[in-house]
């Protein structure tokens, strides 16, 4: 990935101290948005990417804890079902940075 082309990223995780898992959701709402409690989706260059990873590292306990991060296609489909957080006259969409 060049290092300012974004990629959209599903972030999953499951943290077993109630703190570490506190500190890791606020984290991530720097990055991203939470589409559920233990579930973000990101858009990061390959610069935000490896900073989100060191920051990770220092926050979890990899011995006891599971963070997946999961690149999703530029242009695939994207279904749900069920509740959804997002009012619905929210829309996500994927574009282009600032113009």
């Amino acid at each position: 990935m060049a290092i300012q082309r974004s990629r959209l990223y599903l972030v999953c995780y499951d943290i077993a101290d109630p703190k570490r898992l506190q500190r890791v959701h606020r984290y991530l709402r720097g990055f991203g948005l939470p589409l559920q409690y233990s579930v973000f989706t990101l858009r990061l260059t390959q610069k935000r990417q490896q900073r989100l990873l060191l920051g990770l590292r220092q926050i979890i306990d990899e011995r006891e804890d599971d963070v997946r991060i999961y690149p999703l296609p530029d242009k695939g489909e994207r279904l749900s079902l069920g509740r959804q957080l997002l009012p619905e006259d929210v829309v996500l969409v994927e574009g282009g940075g600032q113009s």
